[in-house]
Parts: C-alpha cells; sequence; structure tokens
C-alpha cells in the first residue's frame, strides 16, 4: 500500500511520528491531572477535555518547531522528517494550525477560564517555536507553557458545568414579586403583623468580609492553590530547555550541571508532602519523587561528565521521561491516591516507545 508521493503508508506514518515525537505525548496527560489534584479535585468530564486540549497543542509546537528550524536541520540533522522530504514544510505547518484550533475548541467546551489559559498557552507554544527558542528567553517560554498546562487541567477541572436556564412551561402564569404586607391603616403592628413582615423581608446582601477572610478565599481559588505545584514543574522543564540548546553539538558541562543542581533541589520539594497528609500519601510522594531523581539525574550526571552530542540528546530525554514520575509526585502529595500511581503506570510506555521514535 502507497499513499501520497508514492511512498509506503508504513513509512508516512513513521515520518509524522518522528514530525510530532510521539513518544512524548505521555508526558502531557499529567499536566492536567496534577493541575486538578493540586486544585483539591477529582479529575472529571472537563479534565479529559484540558487533556485533550493539551495533547493538540503540544502536537502543534512540535509540528511548528520542526517547520521553524527546517533550515537549520538541513544542515544538522537532515535525517529530521522535512529536511529528507518525508514530510513538505506546508504540511507540518497546516498540522500546526489545525492542531492549535482543535486544541482551543476542547478548552472552550470546558469553559471560559479554560479557554483563557489555553489560549495564553497556544500564544507561548508559538512564540517559543517562530521567535524566542533561539534566545535566552527560550528556557523561561518553555517553562511558562507548562506551567500554564498544568493551570489549564486545574481551571478546566474546577469550571462550574454550564446550565442553560429553562424556560417556563407553556400557559404558565408569570411569576410576581411577592409584596411585602402592610399593617391596615390606624391599627398598631401586633405580633402577628410584625411576623408576617419579618417572614416576607426580603433578603438582604450580607456585609463584605474583611480583607483578611477575602485574600482567604483567593488563596483556596483553584488556579491559585494550583501555582506551587506549576511552579515546580515549570522549574524543571526551565533545566531541560537549557540542556537541550546544547544537543546538537554539545560540549556544555555547565548546563547539565546546573540540571543536575535544580533537579536535587525539586525531587526533595516534590517529596514533602504537607503536614496534614496521611502516611500513604508521604510514601508515594517519596516514591514517585525517588524515580523522578533516578529517571533525570542519571543521564544529567552523564552529559556533565562527558558533553558529547549523544550524552545530551539522551540527558534531554531522561529530563522529557522525569516529567512523569514528577507529576506523579506533585499529585501524591496533594493527597491523590490514585492519580499518582496511575501517571506511574505510563512511564515504561514512554520509554518503551522512546526507544522507537526519540522524543528530543
Amino acid at each position: 500500500m502507497t499513499g501520497p508521493g508514492g511512498r509506503p503508508r508504513g513509512a508516512r506514518r513513521r515520518a509524522w511520528a518522528e514530525l510530532l515525537r510521539v513518544s512524548a505525548l505521555f508526558t502531557v496527560p499529567g499536566d492536567a491531572l496534577a493541575g486538578a489534584s493540586a486544585a483539591g479535585l477529582r479529575p472529571n468530564r472537563r479534565t479529559a477535555l484540558a487533556i485533550g486540549s493539551s495533547l493538540c497543542l503540544y502536537e502543534a509546537g512540535m509540528a511548528l518547531n520542526d517547520w521553524a528550524d527546517r533550515d537549520e536541520d538541513a544542515v544538522d540533522r537532515p535525517h529530521r522528517p522535512i529536511p529528507s522530504g518525508r514530510v513538505t514544510p506546508r504540511a507540518a505547518l497546516a498540522a500546526s494550525a489545525a492542531l492549535t484550533a482543535t486544541g482551543l475548541t476542547l478548552a472552550a467546551r470546558a469553559g471560559r477560564g479554560p479557554l483563557t489559559v489555553a489560549t495564553a498557552l497556544a500564544a507561548t507554544v508559538w512564540a517559543y517555536d517562530l521567535r524566542l527558542k533561539h534566545t535566552r528567553a527560550a528556557p523561561a517560554a518553555m517553562a511558562t507553557a507548562r506551567a500554564l498546562d498544568l493551570l489549564l487541567g486545574a481551571t478546566a477541572t474546577a469550571a462550574a458545568p454550564r446550565t442553560p436556564a429553562r424556560p417556563p412551561a407553556a400557559g404558565a402564569p408569570p411569576r410576581l414579586p411577592a409584596r411585602r404586607p402592610t399593617a391596615a391603616r390606624g391599627t398598631p403592628p401586633g405580633p402577628a403583623t410584625t411576623t408576617a413582615t419579618t417572614r416576607h423581608r426580603p433578603h438582604r446582601r450580607p456585609p463584605a468580609p474583611p480583607p483578611a477572610a477575602r485574600r482567604g478565599a483567593a488563596h483556596r481559588a483553584p488556579g491559585t492553590a494550583a501555582l506551587p505545584s506549576a511552579a515546580l514543574l515549570g522549574a524543571h522543564t526551565y533545566a531541560v530547555t537549557a540542556v537541550s540548546r546544547h544537543e546538537a553539538h554539545g560540549g556544555s558541562t555547565a548546563a547539565p550541571l546546573g540540571a543536575l543542581a535544580a533537579t536535587a533541589l525539586l525531587g526533595a520539594l516534590a517529596s514533602r508532602a504537607p503536614a496534614t497528609a496521611g502516611t500513604g500519601h508521604r510514601r508515594t510522594a517519596t516514591l514517585t519523587a525517588a524515580a523522578y531523581l533516578r529517571t533525570a539525574a542519571v543521564p544529567l550526571l552523564h552529559a556533565a561528565l562527558n558533553p558529547s552530542p549523544l550524552l545530551t540528546r539522551r540527558a534531554v530525554g531522561g529530563g522529557i521521561r522525569a516529567m512523569i514520575p514528577l507529576q506523579a509526585a506533585l499529585a501524591a502529595r496533594s493527597g491523590a491516591t490514585v492519580t499518582g500511581p496511575a501517571l506511574m503506570g505510563l512511564a515504561p510506555l514512554a520509554r518503551a516507545l522512546a526507544r522507537k521514535v526519540s522524543p528530543t
């Protein structure tokens, strides 16, 4: 069986799998799930919409990345799908636009708040690929994108379902506002009058809470509650992106060493569950944080000792796969008893697929 251009369909699928780096897809669902856990909520249908939106926007960024780097890849990585002629630049750009539109549509179905976060995420992705990737702002842009992805899960999970007002039944009499009963003229207000008047007194707006109470309510907002987890995930992404800037030529020892130090600190922070967490939550957070350290730290240490292009790419791949145990640790320390272990089930799948399709 051959597809357009006379190439076998299997070869076309392989080319698109490489372009979209499908082995890295397993690192995406954990963002939304960790965000829901950090907000103190259980995943629901809107969480699934956030995951779908995240997957589309992530793949849109992958396709756009190769489209923007097609001239550079023709020199440094001629085996990539676009320089090798297996995928046309026009097809890659069209796929990126279509995936972006689909991701925003899914976010809109989750609510106005998720759509706002998804729009900021899409803008960050496009700005990174088209403008910021080769600047000093690149690690910060990627960190912002990952943090926004986690916040997308938190805001989508907390979004109120749309319940349109039900129109009155046909022929039903219109509802009239209740009238306040008044005492007859010249009659002193007696107990019955006072009771009736009090019973039908319209509700008054409660007094505004003091500033301290308003601040406490703001801290309980889902997006605000998820900020610490978003910051930890963003910091890891920053470190991995700083290393990835040297994967084509290698030669940098400082970047892997800096990422190694950041990994040790993030692992310690991710394993610290709140004092109110149960023993099971603490144990799960500790185990998943240890898995995060093992996945990310070992290849980073190798790249620091020998900063060759091959070992640097392996360090970047390890950093990408390490997002799964980090997301699991963030969910576990937030009290999610099921989400953390469930996410860890994605790690062997990502590792197996990475042997066939490189995540970098």
